[in-house]
């Protein structure tokens, strides 16, 4: 509970995270750290997404993988399933970013809306992006199934996808709060209800083993990597020195607790299940 906001952490399932997709880290400090984190260097990694809900009003916050990317993931019908709502009962889905792992749950059978009631909001300039046939025609070739996938996970929301823009109220107790460098329209999400607060950071950190130690350390899926590293120090920043309560869409499931500055680093602190 978050004031009259009941938060729901659901669990899309985890993948896999090799040190080669941290290209500026150094092998040896990473392994260090997978070490005193009893992780393995194919560094296990959660995909969260969150129900918000208030009165009878629904919100989910991303959609996580469907079937895009193999059976230990695409487990979010479930776990709404395991909360008690149907899909038909979501009023807004808010997609974070036009990654598989959080937009291709949009998709139901037959190519259908997974959430037929809903409607969908995401950043203007996540959509601009993602919909430029200028950039997918110089983006890697490893790339444009990317570009692919954000375009259909959209398709079934024609007249119901809300393109939002800056720090705006997304709905009651909900406010973007973009977040660039991971992908252009990259959000934040700010929800409170009275004085009880939470900053739902998404993919500002990917490898909390790794990231909080070294926010410099980009991951290869950021499109820009040096406006993700800046993000990603000021929002450490700010959390940590407010005392802000975090969620994450890769911090360990749940995936809630705050942040404390060490130096020039950080360290996630998660929260006891009791104290949820």
């Amino acid at each position: 509970m978050l004031g009259d906001l009941e938060i729901t952490a659901l669990s899309d399932g985890y993948l896999n995270l090799g040190l080669e997709l941290f290209p500026s880290a150094d092998p040896a400090a990473a392994e260090a750290l997978l070490a005193k984190a009893f992780l393995p260097k194919a560094l296990p990694t959660s995909v969260n997404a969150y129900l918000v809900t208030r009165g009878d009003r629904r919100v989910l916050i991303d959609t996580g993988t469907a079937s895009a990317m193999g059976p230990i993931l695409g487990h979010i019908p479930e776990a709404l399933a395991a909360a008690g709502v149907r899909p038909e009962e979501i009023d807004t889905v808010i997609i974070t970013h036009l990654h598989p792992d959080h937009a291709n749950g949009l998709v139901g059978i037959g190519g259908k809306a997974a959430f037929p009631g809903a409607e969908v909001v995401v950043a203007a300039p996540e959509f601009a992006f993602w919909h430029d046939d200028g950039i997918l025609s110089k983006a890697p070739d490893q790339m444009k199934p990317y570009f692919e996938i954000a375009r259909k996970s959209l398709v079934p929301y024609h007249g119901k996808v809300r393109k939002i823009e800056g720090e705006v109220e997304i709905a009651p107790g909900i406010r973007a709060l973009p977040a660039p460098g991971h992908t252009p329209g990259h959000l934040a999400l700010r929800i409170g209800s009275g004085d009880a607060n939470l900053l739902l950071f998404t993919d500002v950190i990917h490898a909390s083993a790794l990231q909080f130690a070294h926010p410099e350390w980009a991951i290869a899926f950021d499109v820009d990597q040096a406006a993700a590293i800046a993000t990603r120090k000021k929002v450490l920043d700010m959390v940590s020195a407010d005392d802000l309560l975090v969620a994450g869409m890769h911090l360990p499931f749940p995936g809630i607790g705050h942040v404390i500055r060490e130096g020039n680093a950080y360290a996630y602190v998660p929260t006891p299940w009791p104290a949820l």
